[in-house]
């Protein structure tokens, strides 16, 4: 009832999840992935070994094949960091202007969860986990559930 009453509301039913286990899957989304990273780390000033950390650690081979283009696919692990920092990207140019949004990443933070770190800091160090509840702190700042 409360879905049917939703649809005509407005609201769309999301689609089934990409499988990113799916090598096929892997190779087709990669591209378009390996473009907002490399983006996304120019725009928030990330060295070379914060952006590879952000990655899972990836070799620096890896991560100038990946920063090139000449990567030909990211793995499940890659591509869920890359989903969850385009994710923080957008929370963050949605909630702060374009200059605040930019370096929020990288400045300390007296926020309990940062303990005077950086998000950036705390991401790298905490991989997925971390990245997810940065994510869920954003978007409950901006007002999603």
């Amino acid at each position: 009832m409360i879905l049917q009453e939703a649809i005509s509301a407005g609201f769309t039913v999301p689609e089934k999840p990409s499988d990113l286990s799916d090598r096929k899957v892997q190779e087709k989304l990669s591209p378009v992935a390996i473009k907002a990273f490399v983006r996304l780390s120019k725009s928030w000033g990330l060295k070379d070994d914060e952006s590879r950390r952000l990655l899972g650690g990836v070799s620096t081979g890896t991560f100038y094949g990946i920063k090139k283009g000449t990567a030909k696919s990211l793995d499940q692990d890659q591509l869920t960091r890359i989903s969850l920092l385009v994710g923080i990207f957008k929370a963050l140019a949605i909630i702060f202007p374009d200059k605040l949004a930019k370096v929020w990443p990288t400045r300390a933070n007296d926020n309990s969860l940062f303990g005077g770190a950086t998000p950036l800091a705390y991401m790298a160090s905490g991989g997925i986990p971390a990245m997810m509840t940065v994510r869920q702190l954003l978007d409950s700042r901006r007002g999603v559930r």
